[in-house]
């Protein structure tokens, strides 16, 4: 499921991320790589805050829609 969907506080792991090579070059600098553990923190109006590696990051829906998660 992409990662806009999911609902928060709940832990979940980095499957796939889609998108063009800028795309995945850009979230792979954020820690956003196959494998990792992610936590949704919170979601408001589309724009989500995970917490990755130890650090909060904001992304919008465009790049949580991306990000598969399981």
């Amino acid at each position: 499921m992409p990662l806009s969907m999911a609902q928060s506080g709940h832990q979940l792991f980095i499957k796939k991320i889609s998108g063009r090579d800028d795309t995945k070059k850009f979230l792979n600098n954020l820690g956003f790589v196959e494998g990792a553990s992610i936590n949704v923190v919170s979601e408001l109006n589309g724009n989500i805050i995970v917490n990755i590696k130890g650090a909060r990051i904001a992304i919008d829906k465009s790049m949580a829609n991306r990000i598969h998660v399981v």
